[in-house]
Order: C-alpha cells, then sequence, then structure tokens
C-alpha cells in the first residue's frame, strides 16, 4: 500500500523538500525570514464521510481541501503534506487507490505535494491530515486583535455546503462538494495592513464568529440581510423546510474566510477589496463594544484546539 502511494504521489517532491516518501521521516530546507505553520484535522469515516455518498476520491480531495482552508486563515502558502491513514483489511484496493488519488490531486492542485505519512489496520477508515505551510515572519493573521469599529467581511456564499449535504441526505442521492480553500485571498490579505483578525468558516459563522470574538472580549453586531448566498439558496432552504437565515448562520462547512479590517476606505469599499482580494467579498456587519452577537441565532458547534 506504501509502495503504491509512493508511484501516485511520486518519492521526490522537489522544491525546498529534500526527502520526501521513503524514510522516516521527510526534510525540509528552511528560509530566512519565514515563519512554518502547522495544522491537523481528522475525518471519521460515518462521523465526518460516508463512501456510498461521497465516494472515495471526494473524500481524499475534501480532507487536504479542509486542512488547506486553515493555511489560508492564516495567511500562509502551502508547502507539503502528511497523510495518517486507518483503514480495514477488508477495503477493496480500487477504493484505496480512488482515495489517495483524490489527496493527491487536491495537494497537486493547491502545490502542496504529499511527503509522508503512516498507515494502519483499523475498524473504520480515518484521514489524519497534517499541513504545512510557510509565512512571513509575524505577517500570519490571527484570531486576536479586533477592536470596536472594525468591519466583519466574509469570501464567497454562506449556506451552500450545510444545504447540499441536507438535500443529499434527505434524498439519498451522492454528494460531490469539495470546498475551495481561500487560499489566494488568505495571501493577499496577510498584505494588508488593515487586516485585524482572520478565520475560517468551518463551523458556522455563529459559531467561529464566536470564537473572534471572545478572544478579543469584544461582540458583533451582524446584518443578516446582507449574508451572501447563492443563486437559488433561499428557495431550495424552503423547499427543504429549512431556514434559510439558521443554515447561514449555524450549518457549517462553508470554508469561506471570516475577517476584519480597521476602519478606512477599504472597509467601506467591498468591491474593491474584492477585486484586491480576487474573490467575491462581503461585509456583514461590525465589531462593537461588550459580549456575544446581536442579528444572528446561535448555537454552540465544534472547536479547533
Amino acid at each position: 500500500m506504501i509502495a503504491r502511494i509512493a508511484r501516485r504521489a511520486g518519492r521526490s517532491p522537489g522544491g525546498r523538500w529534500t526527502l520526501g516518501i521513503g524514510d522516516d521521516a521527510a526534510l525540509l530546507r528552511g528560509r530566512a525570514g519565514e515563519e512554518l505553520v502547522f495544522s491537523t484535522d481528522t475525518l471519521v469515516e460515518d462521523v465526518h464521510f460516508r463512501f456510498a455518498r461521497e465516494g472515495p476520491r471526494v473524500i481524499g480531495r475534501r480532507a487536504i481541501a479542509v486542512n488547506l482552508s486553515d493555511l489560508a486563515a492564516m495567511g500562509a502558502a502551502p508547502v507539503g503534506v502528511l497523510l495518517g491513514l486507518c483503514a480495514p483489511a477488508s477495503m477493496p484496493v480500487r477504493v484505496f487507490d480512488a482515495m489517495i488519488a483524490g489527496v493527491v490531486f487536491e495537494a497537486e492542485r493547491f502545490g502542496c505535494p504529499l511527503v509522508g505519512g503512516n498507515l494502519s489496520r483499523a475498524n473504520a477508515c480515518s484521514l489524519a491530515v497534517t499541513v504545512i505551510g510557510r509565512v512571513e515572519t509575524g505577517r500570519a493573521l490571527r484570531r486576536t486583535g479586533l477592536a470596536v469599529g472594525d468591519a466583519l467581511f466574509v469570501t464567497g456564499v454562506l449556506g451552500l455546503a450545510a444545504m447540499r449535504r441536507l438535500a443529499a441526505d434527505r434524498s439519498k442521492g451522492p454528494l460531490r462538494h469539495v470546498p475551495e480553500p481561500r487560499l489566494e485571498a488568505g495571501l493577499r490579505l496577510a498584505r494588508l495592513r488593515q487586516t485585524k483578525a482572520c478565520i475560517d468558516l468551518s463551523d458556522g459563522l455563529a459559531s467561529d464568529l464566536g470564537q473572534l470574538l471572545r478572544a478579543s472580549r469584544v461582540a458583533a453586531e451582524i446584518e443578516a440581510g446582507t449574508l451572501p448566498a447563492a443563486p437559488g439558496f433561499t428557495r431550495a432552504c424552503r423547499g427543504l423546510g429549512i431556514d434559510p437565515l439558521e443554515l447561514q448562520a449555524a450549518g457549517g462547512e462553508d470554508y469561506e474566510l471570516l475577517f476584519a479590517l480597521a476602519p478606512g476606505a477599504l472597509a467601506d469599499d467591498s468591491q474593491a477589496l474584492s477585486r484586491r482580494l480576487g474573490v467575491r467579498v462581503t461585509r456583514i456587519g461590525r465589531v462593537i463594544g461588550g459580549r456575544g452577537i446581536r442579528g444572528l441565532p446561535v448555537r454552540p458547534g465544534r472547536h479547533h484546539f
């Protein structure tokens, strides 16, 4: 199985990697003036995915994409990825190969080679992914630093991933959605002096915004009517009997960026900001004094540590 992975991913990743798959560990050559960024997450069968619903290639792609989203939220460029894969002995080789193909495809798409990892037998399949990134020293985006008067923004649209997931669950149909990590937008945000804080929306707007606010001991006022939605989203939600605002606020798995800018000309012009970041950006509210979130239904979610 390791040999199959090595043939797919390659043993010599090149670039700053001086050693990849094949030894006890990979070797990365460092650079002066940079900090390395690490993030890890695990996808577990029947908790985060089901083969019958998503298919192995989509599962492999998503395992990489959701981790790269964490690098985007830090304003970091991807460098490499490690994979800890557990699977039952009964897993067909074609399923294994398709899952690895998805991992390698998504990693290579963002210049983030698979450089090592571990395989283990288990009762259920899981993918533990560790991504490595780089950022100029002192320029990483953080969750702290909000101040009263800062403007709050999100990239892309909210609620679409959760709506697709619920629709697939109810119809018993396939789910082929793979989130798009906003790496380029994160890199550009890290270069803006006005950027105050950033987080990726994995658990839902209300939950992840709550983490930003608690880190700086402030509150937020959200204009619910400004939350960006995909065409046909409201109609689709009503067809499923779901409140669109609830799904946008707490549905989760958007993997968009939520960030704040200090007051100024750029914070007042979403179109100019969208052009600067290369992605649709919407102003959704502002930071205020106090605690909590005004204007959104809030429910607790899971958290990274």
